[in-house]
């Protein structure tokens, strides 16, 4: 039986962000502790609003060699591009 605290992957909004982002990664026992030390670590200056938390060990991946198969299909269906759309100025962000 491992001894060491799950690995925990912390994501960071930023003040002026419409997204999280990955800001790397901590070891803690439970995700309450996890956000606390990611508080610590990862906002000393004020700069996020929010954190994300994820138990590294529930985080599933495609491998970079399977980026053909899952990624190749979208290259046929050319109306998913946004370039078939006007987005009024409105919007802001999209």
């Amino acid at each position: 039986m491992s001894k060491e605290w799950p690995l925990w992957e912390i994501f960071i909004r930023g003040q002026h962000g419409l997204s999280h982002r990955h800001v790397g990664s901590l070891h803690a026992p439970d995700a309450e502790m996890a956000i606390k030390n990611a508080r610590d670590v990862y906002t000393r200056r004020n700069e996020g609003v929010s954190i994300w938390v994820v138990e590294a060990a529930n985080i599933t991946a495609t491998a970079p060699s399977d980026k053909g198969p899952i990624f190749e299909p979208s290259q046929s269906k050319v109306y998913r591009h946004p370039t078939f759309f006007d987005i009024p100025d409105e919007i802001g962000h999209m």
